[in-house]
């Protein structure tokens, strides 16, 4: 019999629970889920919301704590001042990327305290290091955002969503000067990054920058992140190398992309929900990650609350307890023996959840789709980043290059 939260415990820190064996369960995809409630924009995707609304993203942060995340990430992604003032965003002249860094820190501490998790100081892949900025002036921005970790105590720090690793390097090599442990997190898939080095390699070359835990985030489903973590861990034991797995995949199924991921995918960001993992296959997910030897199992944009409390609950076993969001939900739909339809009743069982293939509802759908493939990374004059608003000719020169790119 498994109870509901667990009491009367030391708390400890990251490595330390993974060292015991614990699962550690991250949480989900903040700019996702807050710009479908209204308080982030899009295209920017930067979490000034941590001063703005910082009701919203405690809220966020306390409703996956109660699904049975035990790692909470600040809200700092995208949060380097030079993403705060690129190509017309505000934030950094009229909020101050401190300001911003600092909320979250302060919004993640208190929510965490609540329960028994740990909180995550993050940093993400630079504009600066996509206009081919040097390794000393990217590292400049890494180190403004690590001194309010520093000065919030945070537990641990996270690099994560980075296309190409030598800019993750760049990022552990500062996170590493905390003296907290380091995770790193790239956005690749089983191709490797985006530079051209390989799944394997770029789990070497995190480790040897000092990074205790590494793996992969966002841009793939599920399925294609194991297969990328999969790689990653013969690279390091070819290596002769250790590090814990972290998996925080996207809760969209990406079976058609391609290196870059769902970003080129036609329905990003606004058309993504026909794909959305439905809370029985992140079942299926977190026993898929938990059997490859990963023991820090979250997710990244798609995911909410109730994706996290599907990973939570597949592996109660293995964690001795369920979270409290649990209450109101009975294994497998069994609390569907309560509901007034007798075909509905009939569905109380797991044979018929892991069984099912949901419909899509639209008469022809499409079952894949042409990603966009521009090919464009690091240097590529389009790439490179301004603090100007994009100008109309300029975006008159995108639209251009879509209808070429698409045959539109």
């Amino acid at each position: 019999m498994f109870l509901w939260l667990r009491h009367e415990i030391l708390l400890q820190g990251l490595l330390e629970r993974l060292a015991s064996g614990e699962v550690i369960i991250g949480d989900g995809g903040f700019v996702f889920a807050l710009e479908k409630r209204g308080y982030v924009k899009a295209g920017p995707w930067t979490p000034e919301a941590t001063v703005e609304y910082p009701e919203a993203v405690r809220q966020l942060h306390r409703e996956f704590l109660r699904a049975g995340s035990t790692v909470l990430q600040t809200f700092t992604f995208y949060a380097s001042d030079d993403k705060l003032q690129n190509r017309g965003n505000y934030v950094e002249q009229k909020i101050s990327g401190q300001k911003v860094n600092e909320a979250a820190c302060d919004i993640a501490r208190e929510v965490a305290n609540e329960g028994d998790a740990l909180v995550a100081g993050g940093v993400s892949q630079t504009p600066s290091y996509l206009s081919c900025k040097s390794e000393t002036d990217v590292k400049a921005i890494f180190r403004k955002q690590l001194d309010v970790f520093i000065k919030k105590n945070v537990d641990f720090m996270l690099a994560e969503y980075f296309e190409h690793v030598e800019e993750a390097e760049w990022a552990v090599h500062v996170l590493k000067e905390s003296g907290k442990p380091v995770g790193a997190t790239l956005c690749i898939g089983p191709e490797g990054d985006l530079a051209g080095v390989s799944a394997g390699d770029c789990a070497v070359r995190l480790v040897k920058a000092g990074a205790e835990l590494v793996g992969v985030n966002c841009h793939f489903d599920p399925t294609t992140c194991l297969k990328t973590i999969k790689l990653m861990k013969e690279g390091l034991e070819a290596a002769h190398l250790k590090a814990y797995l972290i998996a925080q995949p996207l809760a969209y199924h990406t079976p058609d992309c391609n290196k870059q991921g769902f970003i080129d995918l036609p329905e990003f960001p606004f058309a993504l929900e026909p794909r959305i993992l439905t809370r029985w296959e992140m079942h299926k997910y977190a026993r898929a990650a938990y059997d490859l030897g990963i023991r820090y199992i979250g997710g990244c944009c798609g995911f909410e609350p109730y994706h996290i409390r599907a990973i939570a609950e597949e592996l109660a076993a293995e964690r001795g307890f369920l979270p409290v969001a649990s209450e109101k939900h009975d294994a497998w739909g069994s609390g569907l023996a309560m509901h007034t339809k007798p075909w509905v009743r009939a569905r109380a069982q797991q044979a018929y959840w892991e069984k099912l293939v949901p419909a899509s509802g639209r008469p022809y759908s499409a079952s894949l789709s042409k990603p966009d493939s521009w090919g464009v990374t690091r240097g590529d004059k389009d790439l490179i980043q301004q603090k100007e608003i994009t100008t109309e000719n300029q975006l008159k020169e995108m639209f251009e290059k879509q209808k070429i790119v698409s045959g539109m």
